[in-house]
């Protein structure tokens, strides 16, 4: 029972101040780009338990409440003392606190009286640790060790004093050496600021006030949670989606859920969802309670039903996790885990995907699914070394709402990430020249309220051996799905060497190698549109045509919307058009989802059924051979249905004894599986 509800108000707003504060001193001192524009680091409090207490609202990663903090805690047994520091980016010494390598944690103990109060949290992730690539991460990467230096939990200031040999063995084994220095010294100034404050809080309130402060937000932030869960209707609601690894030969892989809902709780089964696999697209979760790279999505959605909700770890603990072991979401270690990204939304798209057939009118349509960071190391001609950057993030549009339009050229699950201004980036990298920044056309999906655009990026270079690595590129083969009656977005593209002789559609990137004069042009995913697009307003679908989101075709044919830019719109000609399209659906429902042709001719070819009973043959198996069967039984019976057979679940467990007798391998599947 929490006793004094103003008392805490009071601290939960200074605890929220510290964190806010700490979030700008690290963002106004750090060096690289991809911290001081895009924002990719975090500063939060953790009780002594390893729970996020606090965390910023405003500035850099949004979705810190819910790492777990307590393994990289219990690593450090008791050797805490004041004025330490601690530095990790292991994932598996750190139980999923960290998840790839690229994000270095710091942390710092704060005592009062000879008593540890609570901890300062930082990360940063940093462009490049090491490893295969420039950047440190490729899709193609099958084992940690190709990803960079890794660093168990340990004392990087053991009581105030610098431990310079591991700093510079660290740094040494990277490529930008000098800029994560100056990323970690901001996170270490950000550490300073938060002892300092909370310094000032025991001062004033004493030790006891503060302890039971943390302990009381964390239990009223689970309060107001299982309060908004608890409006959600019980029951059991199903979802499953694909993570598009054709870049690497794997195929689509499905991550698969089953989501209850019951007693102020979610339960998320994700039994049937594809095993890990060689490439560097496994999330490593350890099935925890409200693990952060499993309940973005979730988080938004408890923030925007309850706006004041308190932001703290509290808000995770009604969200329980089954994760079977070995699966792309729960990897059994060693796996790479660079673009687990990818993995990371699509879990997102699937939780909100069954929440939304409980509270249809509460949630959006699909957004664009892709968080891809496109990297570029050049070799300065000068001196010989290597330039390595970011030069944006490609997100796509977020998905049409149910009262208003989608986000154009961000979305939901990731609004946190910034731009990087075009004059900055090519101040610190000269040698490329950006030729084009613009939202996409015609990329949100049609609805009553459209689907935010995607947009287009597009580059050259002037050096030879410029390098390129597009981590997390998803849906290129099926497109963000519209919901109740809203159509899908579009899918996205990379074409190498546009409007020449030598224009080449490459699709993902992996590691790609430009040469002088290369131009790459990129276009991101639309989001899905949302409600019946005959509903929204003409004019507001030709104010969307004259702002070129929407195309004259597009405005016809989706939308039944008629006119020419030199006569304007057309009312009479258009309420005509809408008509004659009512009239052709024979009233006939809405889609509550249209994932779009391709998906569903998938669907048709690969049921429910024969997925499940893959995963229910291959699931205790040893992790390689998994892996090998799991594969060739795609495999084998796309073979199949490609020569006319009728393949069914009940005749999954016979082909695999067959397979495995006859000892056959096949080559990995096409880009339908």
């Amino acid at each position: 029972m929490i006793e004094d509800k103003i008392g805490l108000e009071i601290l939960s707003n200074r605890f929220q101040a510290t964190v806010d504060e700490m979030a700008q001193a690290l963002f106004r001192t750090a060096h690289t780009v991809f911290i001081k524009e895009t924002q990719d680091y975090g500063a939060v409090l953790v009780s002594p338990g390893g729970e996020v207490f606090a965390a910023s609202r405003r500035y850099g990663v949004l979705m810190m409440v819910g790492m777990p903090m307590d393994d990289a805690i219990k690593a450090m047994g008791d050797d805490v003392r004041e004025d330490d520091v601690f530095m990790t980016n292991d994932p598996e010494a750190t139980g999923g606190m960290c998840t790839h390598l690229n994000d270095i944690f710091l942390w710092k103990p704060i005592f009062h009286g000879g008593k540890l109060i609570c901890y300062a949290w930082t990360f940063v992730h940093m462009s490049d640790v090491g490893g295969r690539v420039s950047g440190s991460i490729a899709p193609s990467n099958h084992e940690i060790y190709q990803e960079g230096i890794r660093v168990p939990p340990q004392k990087l200031f053991n009581q105030g004093k610098l431990d310079e040999t591991f700093l510079k063995m660290f740094l040494v084994n990277t490529r930008t050496a000098d800029q994560n220095w100056g990323d970690m010294k901001a996170c270490l100034a950000a550490l300073s600021t938060a002892e300092r404050r909370v310094k000032e809080l025991l001062d004033r309130f004493g030790a006891e006030k503060i302890s039971q402060g943390i302990v009381d937000v964390l239990n009223y932030a689970e309060i107001q949670a299982k309060r908004v869960i608890s409006s959600v209707p019980d029951g059991v609601y199903r979802f499953s989606d694909f993570i598009e690894a054709d870049m690497v030969g794997q195929g689509l892989l499905r991550v698969n859920l089953k989501l209850t809902i019951a007693g102020g709780e979610m339960h998320m089964d994700f039994t049937g969802t594809a095993p890990q696999v060689r490439a560097a697209l496994n999330l490593p979760s350890f099935s925890k309670t409200g693990h952060w790279m499993l309940i973005t999505g979730v988080v938004n959605w408890l923030c925007t039903r309850e706006p004041n909700i308190a932001y703290n770890a509290g808000l995770v603990r009604p969200m329980k996790v089954h994760i079977p072991k070995g699966t792309i979401i729960n990897p059994e270690a060693g796996a790479a885990y660079g673009g687990r990204y990818s993995t990371s939304h699509k879990v997102c798209d699937v939780i909100i995907g069954a929440l939304s057939q409980a509270v249809p009118e509460q949630l959006p349509a699909t957004d664009s699914g892709q968080g891809s960071i496109l990297l570029v190391s050049v070799p300065d001609m000068a001196t010989g070394e290597t330039r390595v950057s970011v030069i944006q993030p490609l997100v796509g549009g977020s998905g049409g709402r149910p009262v208003d339009d989608g986000v154009d050229g961000t979305m939901v699950i990731l609004n946190f990430l910034k731009n990087v201004p075009t004059e900055l980036l090519e101040h610190e990298m000269p040698n490329l020249l950006i030729r084009r920044y613009s939202l996409r056309e015609d990329s949100g999906g049609a609805g009553r309220y459209r689907g935010g655009t995607g947009s287009i990026v597009e580059f050259e270079t002037n050096v030879p051996f410029t390098t390129i690595t597009a981590r997390n590129m998803e849906r290129y083969l099926f497109p963000p799905a519209g919901r109740k009656g809203g159509t899908p977005g579009t899918t996205g593209f990379t074409t190498l060497n546009p409007d020449t002789d030598h224009e080449r559609d490459i699709g993902k990137i992996d590691i790609l190698e430009m040469d002088a004069g290369d131009v790459l042009r990129i276009g991101t995913q639309g989001g899905g549109g949302y409600g019946d697009p005959l509903e929204r307003p003409a004019q507001t679908v030709w104010e969307d045509v004259l702002d070129e989101y929407v195309s004259i075709d597009t405005a016809r044919e989706k939308y039944g919307v008629v006119g020419t830019l030199a006569g304007g719109l057309d009312l009479a000609a258009t309420e005509a058009l809408r008509k004659e399209i009512r009239e052709l659906r024979a009233g006939a429902p809405l889609k509550e989802f249209d994932f779009g042709p391709v998906r569903e001719a998938y669907h048709a070819r690969w049921p429910s059924a024969l997925h499940d009973a893959i995963s229910e043959a291959t699931q205790n198996m040893p992790r390689v051979q998994r892996q090998v069967s799991y594969r060739a039984l795609y495999t084998e019976i796309d073979r199949r249905l490609d020569a006319g057979e009728t393949v069914t679940a009940d005749d999954v467990p016979g082909l695999l004894l067959s397979l495995q007798s006859s000892g056959r391998r096949r080559a990995p599947a096409s880009s339908r599986r």
